[in-house]
C-alpha cells in the first residue's frame, strides 16, 4: 500500500511488516513450521489522527501492535516513525538503540490490572517512565505525576494508595496517565476498554478523544468492537489471518464494504431498533489455522461469492476506489452491505 488517502503528513508507516512465530518439535527442538502471525502487512497514519484496527481473535492485531512498539521485534518489514524533523526505522534497532525513541510511543494495554504492578503506588507507577529516562526526580517527579493524575480525572490524593484500591476504568485511567508521562506522538492502544463496564467505556473513549484533541496525539487503535472503532477513528483498518484485507475512511468503510469479511462484521453489529430484522450474515467454517492458511485468498473456505479464482490465487491490497483498499478479486462486481447512512 503506498498511500493511505491522504495528503497530511504520515507519522507512522508500516511497510511490508511479519511476524512468523517457529513451531518447534522434537528433542532437538528443531523448526517445523511458521505460525505467520502477521503476514506482509502495510499502512500510515496521519500526524493527529486515529486508525483502529479491528478483526476475529487470534487474526494478528495485538502481535502488529507489539510488534510496531518493538515489545517484541517483527521478522521482516519497516516501521518508520517520523518525529522530531526525523525519519527512523524502528525495525532493525538493538535494545539500546531504541530506548532514547521510546519516548515517542507507548502503549495502553488491554488489561487495566495486569499491566500496573500491585507493589507500587500511583504515584511510582506514573513516575517510573520519568525516572528511567531520568527527566525528573524529587519534587519536579512529583510535580509532573500530579498533573498527568489530574489530566486523565483522578483525584489528586489518590497518590499514594495502590491499583487494588481502584476500580477497572480509575485503573485505565492510571495506565493512560503512565503512558503520557513521556509526551509521546504514538499511543497504539490494545483494546484498552474491552474489560470495562458499557458505561466506563464511553468515559475512556471521551478521555482519549479529548487528550487527542490537547495533545495532538497519534492512535492506533485496536478492537473487536465495531461499535467503539466507529466511534473514535478516522480510517478503520480490517485484518484476516495475519493479513490487512480492507483500510478506508470510517464513513465509507461502515457504508459501503469492499470486502465479503467486513459485510460480515458490519451485520453482526447490534441495532437498536428492536423490530430491525437482524440480517447477520453467518460464516460457515473455523478461521485458518495462520500455521497453515489456505491457499488462494485466505477467506475463501468461508465467502459466499468465492470463485475458482480465489482458490489459486492470492489478492493483493489494491485501491478499488479512491482511497479505499481492498484485497479482493471482485471488489467491483460486489454489491455489498453496510451499515448507516
Amino acid at each position: 500500500m503506498q498511500s493511505n488517502g491522504s495528503s497530511e503528513q504520515p507519522l507512522l508507516e508500516v511497510r511490508g511488516l511479519k511476524k512468523h512465530f517457529p513451531i518447534q518439535a522434537g528433542f532437538l527442538r528443531r523448526t517445523v513450521g511458521y505460525v505467520y502471525a502477521v503476514d506482509d502487512v502495510s499502512f500510515s497514519i496521519p500526524q493527529g489522527k486515529t486508525l483502529g484496527l479491528v478483526g476475529e481473535s487470534g487474526c494478528g492485531k495485538t502481535t502488529l501492535g507489539r510488534c510496531i512498539v518493538r515489545a517484541i521485534p517483527p521478522t521482516a518489514g519497516e516501521i518508520w516513525l517520523h518525529v522530531d524533523g526525523q525519519s527512523i526505522d524502528l525495525s532493525g534497532l538493538s535494545r539500546n538503540e531504541l530506548r532514547p525513541l521510546r519516548r515517542h510511543f507507548q502503549m495502553v494495554f488491554q488489561d487495566p490490572y495486569l499491566s500496573l504492578n500491585p507493589r507500587k503506588t500511583i504515584l511510582d507507577i506514573v513516575g517510573e517512565p520519568l525516572r528511567l529516562n531520568n527527566i525528573a526526580e524529587g519534587k519536579a517527579l512529583e510535580n509532573r505525576v500530579r498533573e498527568l493524575v489530574d489530566m486523565v480525572g483522578l483525584n489528586l490524593k489518590y497518590l499514594n494508595r495502590y491499583p487494588h484500591a481502584f476500580s477497572g476504568g480509575q485503573r485505565q485511567r492510571i495506565g493512560i496517565a503512565r503512558a503520557l508521562a513521556l509526551n509521546p506522538k504514538l499511543i497504539v492502544c490494545d483494546e484498552p476498554v474491552s474489560a470495562l463496564d458499557v458505561s466506563v467505556q464511553a468515559q475512556i473513549l471521551n478521555l482519549l478523544q479529548d487528550l487527542q484533541r490537547e495533545l495532538g496525539l497519534t492512535y492506533l487503535f485496536i478492537a473487536h468492537d465495531l461499535s467503539v472503532v466507529e466511534h473514535i477513528s478516522d480510517e478503520v483498518a480490517v485484518m484476516y489471518v495475519g493479513k490487512m484485507i480492507e483500510k478506508a475512511d470510517t464513513r465509507k468503510l461502515f457504508t459501503n464494504p469492499q470486502h465479503p469479511y467486513t459485510e460480515a462484521l458490519l451485520s453482526a453489529i447490534p441495532r437498536p431498533d428492536p423490530d430491525q430484522p437482524l440480517g447477520e450474515i453467518e460464516l460457515t467454517g473455523e478461521v485458518p489455522n495462520p500455521a497453515s492458511p489456505p491457499s488462494g485468498c485466505y477467506f475463501h473456505p468461508r465467502c459466499k461469492y468465492a470463485q475458482e479464482r480465489c482458490r489459486v490465487e492470492a489478492p493483493p491490497l489494491r485501491e478499488v476506489k479512491p482511497g479505499h483498499w481492498a484485497a479482493c478479486h471482485f471488489s467491483e462486481d460486489l454489491e455489498l452491505q453496510g451499515v448507516g447512512g
